[in-house]
């Protein structure tokens, strides 16, 4: 059977988003940015391009609406995602809302789903899309924190980058006691790449 995969970025007190989010800033107010330097900073890219292409490596991929925008109340259908109209996704992509919206199709291959009725039934519609490959939980934390605690993550990656956020948005907030088994570690000159399998 396929996986449920998760990539997150944090720093070393543990927070993958800091407050304040908006158009401009979609990881929030944070001060001495670094959490994502090491996928976008063109030195650092090459010595973690393993890890960068596993992060869209996935048959579907599920991400929480303020992952997909800042908007909080009705949608603003004029935005289409941070990524320009061609998401690097080039899946289906199972956004989480509570507001109805049609499906949104982008180049390259990516659409937009809506799912207004949970984590459970956007993971079912994401398996069935995805066939035989895995499905990636893209993010936020507060995604990421539901599928964690709901058991029903398999392989959890975790970036840890050399930064002090202070506030924001936490991995693990919220998610009960759980075991894991460190699968692998691996060290780069800007970021600590850690994945976990959950022991059932």
């Amino acid at each position: 059977m396929s996986l449920v995969t998760c990539d997150l970025s944090v720093s070393m007190d543990g927070f993958a988003a800091g407050p304040g989010q908006t158009r401009e800033l979609p990881f929030g107010t944070i001060e001495h940015d670094r959490l994502h330097d090491w996928m976008f900073d063109p030195e650092a890219e090459a010595e973690n391009r393993a890890e960068i292409d596993a992060i869209v490596d996935a048959g579907a991929f599920i991400m929480g609406r303020h992952m997909f925008g800042p908007d909080r109340g009705e949608w603003d259908l004029d935005w289409h995602g941070w990524w320009g109209e061609n998401p690097p996704y080039h899946r289906p992509v199972f956004v989480l809302a509570h507001r109805e919206r049609a499906d949104l199709p982008m180049e390259g291959g990516t659409t937009f789903h809506f799912v207004t009725d949970g984590i459970h039934a956007a993971l079912e519609r994401a398996r069935a899309a995805a066939g035989d490959r895995n499905v990636a939980i893209a993010g936020g934390p507060g995604t990421v924190n539901q599928f964690l605690a709901a058991g029903l993550i398999d392989e959890l990656r975790v970036h840890v980058t050399p930064t002090i956020i202070g506030a924001g948005e936490r991995l693990f907030d919220g998610v009960p006691p759980a075991a894991f088994e460190q699968v692998s570690a691996r060290s780069t000159s800007i970021v600590t790449h850690l994945v976990y399998h959950p022991v059932r």
